[in-house]
């Protein structure tokens, strides 16, 4: 049984991580930070029932995960709302941040999506439907395996197989049709 006492510095060493692979689930950073919020409140409240020795990592994925599902549902019976103010506030803001930015102050944000090379990567994993994308960016992303992965998304690892193996075909389909457009495009 784990010490809440101690779970500042066992799990707070994640949150970059977790942030980043929250943003790639929501593809919104507002939405990133609330899911975070909610998955170390959710990690805080729990922690006594945490099993020291076990994968910490993998467990807080799974809290994150569970938390982006169950959030996702919720904003899905409910009209999207987009404030443009913020929207041109943030676009302002990358616009000053990517003059000046030197590696030393490049948000976990900005790491993290580097990871995809290239615009058209970004859009194709974007494009994967929910339950491809996660399992996709859990093993090819934050590198997690099968079991872990099954563990994280509570599912059979035949299922997270499964996905992950139409997830990375359709994957590959939107590359290759984004090569056709780039060919045709002449780029």
């Amino acid at each position: 049984m784990a010490d809440q006492a101690a779970f500042t510095d066992d799990v707070m060493e994640y949150a970059p991580q977790l942030y980043a692979a929250a943003l790639r689930m929501t593809r919104n950073p507002a939405d990133a930070e609330d899911v975070l919020q909610e998955t170390l409140l959710k990690a805080y409240r729990g922690y006594h029932s945490y099993a020291e020795g076990t994968n910490l990592k993998a467990w807080l994925y799974r809290i994150l995960t569970n938390t982006f599902i169950n959030k996702y549902r919720q904003q899905s019976r409910r009209p999207h709302e987009v404030e443009l103010g913020e929207l041109e506030d943030f676009y302002l803001f990358r616009r000053l941040g990517d003059d000046g930015a030197s590696g030393a102050t490049r948000s976990a944000e900005e790491e993290a999506l580097d990871r995809f090379v290239d615009d058209d990567i970004k859009a194709a994993v974007e494009s994967l439907p929910e339950n491809f994308r996660i399992p996709v960016l859990l093993a090819d992303v934050e590198g997690f395996s099968y079991k872990e992965i099954a563990k994280i998304m509570d599912v059979p690892i035949g299922t997270v197989m499964s996905r992950l193996h139409r997830g990375r075909k359709a994957l590959q389909q939107a590359l290759w049709q984004f090569a056709q457009d780039r060919e045709a495009a002449g780029q």
